[in-house]
């Protein structure tokens, strides 16, 4: 039963159509100012676009003869900062979500909810005496309290610490198992998404840029501007031909024949940047191997960051990611030559 959203609006702008799946955790990814949020509040029903379809399935939300309210949504939502009543206590916010039920029977099941998120010790606290992550897990023990069969989370860990938010990614990813409802997560942290969602959604200037499995979407973007989205620093200019790509002197193997020939333009991924060892000889499964001159490297922790100017392309700089300690071992500093490799299956060609 996917999620199917069309959502077109003037202020803020938005010109979004996509397919969602069911039962997964999808990630909208993109810039502040992208629409993320207004995408979200669309979809909730708190939002009413200029023209729209929503449809959860066979149940249409949205469309040019109806507009179905939030409150009759089978959706749960977790805002950007929780939303807590602060007149209520933690048992209380939950209990606002189960108000056609009976006073005993919806205390008890607040509590049983509140124990899902791992905060029924503080059942009795009021949200001022709550830390954000407990918040946080109030918030979403209300938004599931509902039994949605659609969750809506709203950059739910922003405010919360880096210890506290890897906590809650387990949580959720637990919670997720246990209940498989449809998850839709708005970040613009690509780490966080990476780590929680199956399928990723790029939104930039409300728009679909590029959507798809998690994985797919992070490795092989399919234009420029999912790349920049995805903070991708080699991008280049080449010629792309029948078995090859010509980059400056360079004849670059492809793994696959290019659809379309001509000028292009093409990335890889740092990662995929690799260091050919000089105390190795050239293997079979080496290809597109380059000179090359370090220009400057950076250490961030156990990793590090290599300039490298490839032969023949003084004006350009290739981006490599290594271990800090195959920095030390292989002597690879600002002036050292080095040889590095371009593997065919890791250069992606981009669309326009």
């Amino acid at each position: 039963m996917s999620l199917h959203v069309v959502v077109r609006h003037a202020a803020p702008r938005l010109d979004f159509a996509a397919e969602l799946p069911e039962g997964e955790i999808v990630a909208l990814v993109g810039p502040s100012g992208s629409g993320k949020t207004s995408l979200l509040r669309a979809i909730a029903g708190l939002l009413r676009p200029r023209q729209a379809r929503i449809a959860l399935g066979d149940a249409v939300w949205d469309d040019g003869s109806r507009h179905v309210p939030t409150r009759a949504r089978p959706i749960g939502f977790v805002p950007q900062h929780y939303g807590l009543f602060p007149h209520l206590t933690a048992l209380g916010n939950v209990e606002t979500a189960l108000l056609v039920l009976p006073a005993a029977e919806r205390r008890e099941k607040a509590l049983r909810f509140l124990d899902a998120a791992h905060v029924a010790d503080c059942a009795a606290r009021w949200p001022r005496q709550l830390s954000g992550g407990q918040k946080q897990r109030v918030a979403l023990a209300r938004a599931i309290a509902r039994e949605p069969r659609l969750l809506l989370l709203d950059e739910p860990f922003s405010a919360v610490d880096r210890a506290t938010r890897k906590s809650l990614y387990v949580e959720l990813r637990q919670l997720h198992a246990e209940r498989p409802t449809t998850i839709l997560l708005v970040t613009h942290d690509l780490d966080e998404a990476a780590q929680l969602a199956a399928h990723l959604v790029m939104i930039d200037a409300g728009r679909k840029v590029q959507a798809g499995p998690t994985a797919s979407v992070l490795t092989r973007p399919a234009s420029e501007t999912a790349a920049r989205l995805l903070d991708i620093p080699n991008i280049f200019s080449g010629r792309a031909e029948a078995d090859a790509l010509l980059w400056g002197p360079h004849r670059l193997r492809l793994a696959v024949a290019p659809s379309v020939q001509g000028n292009c333009r093409f990335v890889v991924l740092p990662q995929n940047v690799l260091l050919v060892r000089p105390d190795r000889p050239l293997g079979e499964h080496l290809d597109n191997v380059l000179d090359g001159r370090v220009r400057d490297t950076m250490q961030l922790g156990t990793e590090a960051l290599v300039w490298i100017e490839p032969a023949g392309l003084p004006e350009l700089q290739v981006q490599m990611r290594l271990p800090v300690r195959a920095l030390e071992r292989y002597r690879v500093e600002a002036g050292s030559c080095v040889k590095f490799c371009l593997r065919a299956a890791e250069i992606v060609l981009l669309g326009s």
